[in-house]
């Protein structure tokens, strides 16, 4: 006997680590198919109209996630009590709450909370999982013992990770919104997405569209972004193939961003939408320590040649030798032509001796004009005798 009550006790305990409502409803048992498991109710319609959850699976109706994930983006905090006392009471109030609505909206802090969330709406599953609908492992088939073959109405496959958290679910814990294996994992894959966070200067109200293509025009623009708002200009850059849109107020603006960020379709395009940059930063921004404005780093292109020195000063003037001359040697002659006496026509350009004017006792003297040179001095390059036909060319030259 003793036996007996020991067992009924700990049978109930079990019972109620796992029971959610302690309310009678009834329960209904079904297959949803062939080679499904069964699944039943595990709550009533109060517990899950305070929920907004299904009575079974224990998923908000209206995204498909768990409760924990739900609360956690519209920042829901849950007031339900633990205790069989104050959960009664607080469910009898919540009965006269749903009562009195007309059962479209959720009731209590949930009807209160805002109406969507850009995380939720990301995270909801659009598409029917039936895998969740499968039967469980069989714990025998792994050990080796089953002996029912193909009637064991369980899975006879291998468990993939027996470390895995979401091996370890408990349906109470889901309810409440605490310890959800599969939340967590939901809420680290959000934490991951990409997001656009407003900038702090608050009179930025340009958006930045990239990504036009030559299909998307002003006109395809103005009919998606203006029902965030008034628009005051849309000026697209076509060589870019990007656009922006300047709005009226900020907070025009930071609704189109949050509504239009990585899901911004027209036209069959995936377009890009940023945040636009004010004057003052897009002067002082830019390409700095190898990370350009978009916040991508660059990496350094080999072969290039490094930084050039930095100018003289000012103060110290850098002599004017352009002719690679001897420092050392003192200017001797200075390129000055000047002009032929009166009477004498100049020699054509290249027959007549340059013109130098003498600096000093030490300037080279100055060659002689050609009538003066000596006869066997060679002047032409047809004169060289080392040239083929140079002493035909003479010898004709001189009546030979």
């Amino acid at each position: 006997m003793y036996n007996d009550n020991k067992e009924l006790f700990y049978s109930n305990t079990l019972l109620s680590a796992y029971q959610i409502c302690a309310r009678p409803f009834t329960v209904f048992r079904w297959c949803p198919g062939t080679r499904m498991r069964f699944k039943k109710t595990e709550v009533c319609q109060t517990c899950s109209k305070m929920k907004n959850v299904c009575q079974t699976c224990l998923l908000d109706l209206e995204y498909g996630l768990p409760i924990q994930v739900r609360d956690t983006g519209l920042s829901v905090k849950d007031e339900v009590p633990r205790s069989d006392v104050n959960k009664e009471y607080y469910t009898q109030n919540m009965e006269r709450e749903i009562a009195n609505s007309d059962g479209t909206r959720p009731v209590g802090q949930l009807g209160k909370a805002p109406s969507s969330s850009d995380m939720l709406l990301k995270l909801a599953r659009t598409t029917p999982y039936y895998k969740r609908n499968r039967p469980h492992i069989c714990s025998f088939w792994v050990k080796g013992e089953c002996k029912r073959g193909e009637e064991c109405p369980y899975r006879h496959e291998k468990p993939t990770d027996p470390d895995d958290p979401l091996a370890d679910q408990n349906i109470k814990d889901r309810y409440y919104g605490i310890n959800d294996p599969v939340a967590d994992k939901l809420l680290k894959r959000a934490s991951t997405m990409p997001r656009l966070d407003p900038p702090e200067d608050k009179s930025i109200t340009t958006l930045y569209i990239g990504g036009l293509g030559d299909t998307v025009t002003d006109g395809d623009l103005k009919s998606h972004f203006y029902q965030f708002g008034e628009i005051r200009t849309i000026t697209i850059v076509q060589r870019q193939q990007c656009a922006f849109i300047q709005f009226a107020t900020r907070q025009s603006a930071e609704t189109a961003a949050e509504k239009s960020f990585n899901k911004l379709i027209i036209n069959g395009r995936r377009l890009t939408v940023k945040w636009g940059r004010s004057q003052a930063a897009r002067g002082k921004e830019g390409i700095k320590d190898g990370v350009s404005e978009m916040g991508t780093r660059l990496d350094p292109v080999p072969g290039l040649p490094g930084a050039l020195p930095p100018p003289p000063a000012l103060d110290e003037e850098p002599p004017a030798n352009y002719f690679n001359l001897d420092p050392s040697s003192s200017p001797a002659v200075m390129n000055i032509g000047l002009p032929p006496p009166p009477g004498i026509n100049p020699p054509p350009p290249g027959f007549g001796p340059p013109m130098f004017h003498h600096m000093g006792p030490m300037a080279p003297p100055m060659p002689p004009p050609m009538s003066m040179r000596p006869p066997g001095q060679i002047h032409y390059p047809s004169q060289d005798p080392q040239r083929m036909g140079a002493h035909a060319a003479h010898g004709a030259r001189h009546g030979d």
